[in-house]
């Protein structure tokens, strides 16, 4: 017997149970894919497969709606696959044990993987129904949304004619996303050579800063730890001078960093003096993030004097120089809705290489003129001081469209289904709408889905009631769309 009996929508809970049954983790969609391509030749409906995997699936318009635009229907089929410790289940092979507690609908020892597996049973309610109205659909879904977006960006869409499309990748009810940022991930790499030097060896270490995702978090106005570093290491130099040993900081390029650490080479007679700058500076960091970062902490390690390798001037000067001077964090607010951040860059990863000091940045905005412009700065900022910069992992944003019939289409659904208003929101953040954006010509987009907790962890929820309520709009706005 299901766990799901008896609870609507009936139709999308079924195709979620059997979708769930089969494992669909990111790079591991080729079952799931087949999945759905069976569902289709089943119901004769036109398919297509990529090489990668990725599924189009075509179904012309009801009666009465035979000749309106088509629309797409779009979400991803992959899954962040994780489970508990003391789980056995092999998620390369075996599917989800759902169980429901009270409204919540959920996956024992492991995720649920409701992203985006809603979305695709959204989707097959849709094509399989035969008492909804409307328009032709066009149902894409896409692998591998969760390790970079890599189905939206590899698909083919030239076979498809619509203009609008329904994203159903979003976990709040009752929010529409109607613009994201687009992104790279930009590395600055500054040669250096080292010199040797008899001097006494400070490591300092700073952890315990706020942190989080720079796409979410960056509005919060808090304190990167490496660019905080970059600061107490150019008082130090201006007032006592030392040579650089090594700097390190931050876990990945696209998460504010919560600590970050240097060893520097001073002179001896100035050791009590560097510790009194760095505390000093620390008291005043500390002081201007207490509501952002208050529980941020410095460590100070003095090593024996010896003789080490250190950066030579010119290179220390130009490794503090860069983590001061560099931009970083929101470098502009959205004119059209002030409470979104529409461009930003964040010092995630600071390391000393074998030849090179390497600041990684993720670098956002929903502008792409502005984010290729703010790329620029950056490299002629590193050749400054001879070094180069290497940008990877573009994609596109998706920017806000004033005039947007499928917004106002949604919204006037949501109204007279609910008699209240949907939240409008862009995020800074990617999304696959910027990937089709980029793709399709004049595309009119809109993202939302029902209430989801806990995402990509084993604590994973999914609200049915929310799950009905969003199909109700799914259903009321492809009525409208004649």
């Amino acid at each position: 017997m299901s766990v799901l009996e008896g609870k609507k929508p009936e139709n999308v809970l079924k195709f979620f149970e059997e979708i769930a049954s089969i494992p669909h983790g990111s790079g591991n969609v080729e079952q799931i894919s087949d999945y759905l391509v069976k569902f289709a030749n089943d119901r004769e409906l036109k398919c297509r497969q990529d090489e990668k995997k990725n599924v189009i699936i075509w179904k012309g318009g009801t009666k009465g709606y035979e000749n309106s635009k088509p629309v797409i229907l779009q979400g991803h089929m992959d899954m962040v696959a994780v489970k508990t410790n003391d789980c056995d289940k092999d998620m390369t092979k075996d599917g989800l044990d759902l169980e429901v507690n009270g409204d919540y609908l959920s996956a024992k020892g492991t995720s649920l993987g409701g992203d985006d597996g809603i979305a695709v049973a959204y989707a097959l309610a849709v094509l399989d129904s035969n008492d909804i109205a409307h328009p032709p659909i066009e149902a894409v879904f896409t692998v591998d949304e969760e390790i970079g977006l890599l189905g939206a960006d590899f698909i083919d869409t030239s076979d498809l004619k619509g203009k609008e499309l329904i994203n159903l990748d979003s976990e709040d009810e009752g929010i529409f996303t109607i613009s994201c940022a687009g992104g790279a991930t930009v590395e600055c790499l500054l040669p250096y050579n080292t010199e040797p030097i008899n001097a006494k060896i400070i490591e300092l270490r700073l952890s315990d800063f706020a942190g989080g995702h720079s796409g979410m978090e960056i509005i919060k106005w808090g304190a990167n730890a490496n660019c905080i570093l970059g600061r107490i290491l150019l008082n130090v130099f201006q007032n006592v001078g030392m040579r650089i040993m090594a700097v390190n900081g931050g876990e990945k390029d696209n998460i504010i960093a919560k600590e970050s650490e240097a060893a520097i080479a001073v002179l001896p007679e100035v050791v009590d003096k560097t510790k009194e700058i760095i505390e000093k500076t620390f008291e005043d960091v500390k002081e201007e993030y207490k509501f952002t970062d208050p529980d941020m902490k410095l460590q100070i390690n003095v090593m024996d004097e010896g003789i080490s390798e250190a950066l030579s001037g010119a290179a220390t000067l130009a490794t503090i120089i860069s983590l001061v001077n560099m931009p970083n964090g929101i470098q502009r607010m959205n004119p059209e809705m002030p409470h979104m951040v529409q461009t930003s860059l964040n010092l995630g990863i600071l390391r000393t290489k074998k030849d090179n000091v390497s600041l990684s940045y993720s670098v956002r905005s929903s502008i792409e003129s502005e984010k290729n412009s703010l790329i620029e700065k950056m490299r002629s900022l590193t050749e400054i001081f001879g070094g180069q910069i290497v940008v990877s992992g573009e994609y596109p944003g998706w920017a806000y469209r004033e005039d947007s019939k499928l917004r106002d289409t949604a919204v006037e659904a949501y109204r007279k289904l609910y008699n209240e208003e949907p939240v409008i929101e862009a995020i800074h953040a990617g999304l696959e709408c910027g990937m089709f954006a980029d793709k399709i010509e004049d595309l009119d987009a809109i993202s939302f889905g029902p209430t989801m907790k806990n995402v990509h962890t084993t604590d994973e929820m999914l609200s049915i009631s929310s799950t009905e309520r969003t199909w109700e709009l799914i259903v009321k706005i492809l009525e409208k769309l004649k």
